[in-house]
């Protein structure tokens, strides 16, 4: 870079930035359906600022935020799908084979179906489809901008529309229910009965020598003695309630803001390392994620005041 092409100064970069983070849901909600994860959506989120931050400091003029951030999260995408190899592949010439689709009632239904369709059964389209099928019935994109953001012609995005939404008609067709309830393990259990009692000193005994933490929004904490420090968000209310839960196979924490709540404000997740916690991921500040979260409460929530559901 130039000196005569001065990057973006760091009080336009935070102030961009903090304004970008309105557009975080948002993000959150193609990017969770991307990857067929909430968990993995929002690691793309935080990943996507990151990267942001860091690429203002070559910019020379302010970007279009929205279009700017939107390619900065798929390339991630992208790049992590193809990291896992299950990537499938479509050529872009089939699709143009498809007839254009026009709004209609039939379209305002599929639009309904894809928003009401489960996250994770997104990860059975093909990227593209899976991609224009997002950007298109469940944030409503204009199909120029779908086209822009894909690097694909407008006729191949109708026509990936057509087929992503006639695959997604199958999906949800042929779909199982959620899975039954699994019983927690005594370690979550144990995590969970000791929050519940406001033992803080008895959690804070679980945490290993070098036990990390990560909020997002929040710089990470590390080590016990300063990972200690995250109870007293919570002790700050005595109505917040833990109960464990299952997560797209993972086992989690569902947090209550009240034990009365019918469905959890928020989830955390635990790293286990001989009878330790070494990592805690809560994501308290992004709440927005439990939103499309498909939490299955563990079997025996009720010895924790709840009953079962979502």
């Amino acid at each position: 870079m130039s000196e005569r092409e001065p990057a973006v100064d760091r009080d336009r970069q935070e102030g961009l930035l903090a304004l970008a983070a309105a557009l975080r849901p948002e993000l959150h909600r193609y990017c969770a359906r991307l990857m067929g994860s909430v968990i993995d959506g929002e690691d793309v989120v935080q990943d996507t600022f990151a990267r942001a931050f860091v690429a203002l400091d070559e910019l020379c003029e302010v970007p279009q935020l929205r279009p700017w951030l939107f390619r900065i999260a798929h390339n991630r995408a992208l790049d992590l799908l193809r990291s896992r190899a299950i990537r499938v592949a479509e050529p872009i010439e089939a699709a143009l084979e498809i007839a254009d689709t026009k709004a209609d009632p039939v379209e305002t239904l599929m639009r309904r179906q894809a928003v009401q369709t489960a996250v994770s059964r997104f990860a059975e389209l093909p990227v593209l489809q899976r991609s224009v099928i997002i950007l298109k019935d469940v944030l409503d994109e204009p199909l120029t901008e779908i086209a822009a953001l894909l690097d694909i012609t407008v006729d191949a995005v109708k026509g990936h529309l057509a087929r992503g939404r006639a695959r997604l008609r199958q999906i949800n067709a042929t779909a199982a229910a959620l899975p039954d309830a699994r019983i927690a393990s005594a370690a979550v259990v144990c995590y969970a009965t000791l929050f519940n009692q406001r033992d803080w000193d008895g959690l804070r005994a679980l945490l290993a020598d070098d036990v990390r933490l990560h909020q997002s929004l929040h710089p990470p904490r590390s080590g016990a003695a300063d990972v200690g420090m995250f109870f007293t968000i919570y002790a700050r209310s005595d109505r917040v309630w833990l109960t464990p839960a299952w997560l797209e196979g993972r086992e989690v924490i569902a947090v209550f803001e009240n034990q009365t709540d019918p469905k959890p404000h928020h989830f955390m997740r635990l790293e286990w390392r001989e009878g330790r916690i070494s990592f805690i991921c809560d994501y308290r500040y992004v709440s927005y994620i439990a939103e499309d979260a498909e939490l299955v409460l563990a079997r025996d929530a009720g010895s924790f005041g709840r009953g079962t559901g979502r």
